[in-house]
């Protein structure tokens, strides 16, 4: 994978819903176990043999620098790619012009996972597609019947039924030429360009990660990796 990809880590948020602790440090940097959030990505793409990451930072961006100038095992080459205004979770692409692969690896900087980077690259070869978004499998049980309808005509009637439904989680792999499609110096999302992609008729894959993943956005999850990273190999 590590020469046909290009990686990008979305560090420029501001992390609201973690204050105070994002007060005075940017939430990639906080600290699960004994080391920040966004180094543990940056050692699981190393182990896949990725040597330049290209980081989009913004507030109290400096200080991601400086900490990766410090703490470099890896010897990556890093890339700081500086938001002058919020460009959502893929605007800032447009600020990027050395992509050298076909391939670009976007990753929020704020999650933790052992999600499997060349099964899911792949994966995106095998099946041809445009673009692969990666996606955990939410299963939501009814207790009771259901009865489904059509014009006020009973159609079908399921027992205690269960759905799976796909929830976002915060990694993509899109082809270069994708990137055409997104404003310059605008906000823009991800799903944003996910949404233009499907109009115009593009492939796009689903991924469902069945190991670790969570998305660090509240209190409550800060807290839940704090538990999570004394069971589980990151």
């Amino acid at each position: 994978m590590h020469n046909k990809i290009d990686v990008v880590i979305m560090a420029g948020g501001k992390g609201k819903r973690l204050m105070p602790l994002t007060a005075y440090k940017p939430k990639p940097l906080l600290k699960v176990g004994n080391k920040p959030i966004i180094e543990y990505n940056t050692d699981l793409l190393a182990s896949y043999g990725i040597k330049y990451i290209t980081i989009t930072i913004n507030y109290l961006g400096e200080q991601i620098v400086d900490y990766f100038k410090e703490n470099n095992k890896h010897q990556i080459n890093f890339t700081y790619v500086k938001e002058h205004k919020p460009l959502g979770t893929i605007g800032a692409l447009k600020l990027i012009d050395n992509f050298t692969n076909d391939y670009i690896l976007i990753i929020n900087a704020d999650l933790l996972t052992n999600a499997d980077f060349d099964e899911m690259f792949n994966n995106l070869l095998l099946k041809e597609g445009d673009t692969l978004i990666a996606t955990i499998p939410y299963k939501v049980a009814i207790p009771h019947g259901v009865v489904e309808t059509k014009a006020g005509y009973v159609t079908n009637i399921k027992e205690k039924p269960s759905y799976t439904y796909y929830s976002n989680a915060g990694i993509y792999i899109f082809k270069k030429e994708c990137l055409d499609f997104v404003p310059e110096n605008e906000f823009f999302n991800a799903t944003d360009l996910i949404d233009v992609l499907l109009k115009k008729g593009k492939k796009i894959i689903n991924y469902p990660i069945l190991t670790y993943w969570l998305d660090i956005g509240k209190h409550e999850d800060f807290e839940k990796a704090q538990e999570d990273i004394k069971h589980i190999k990151l």
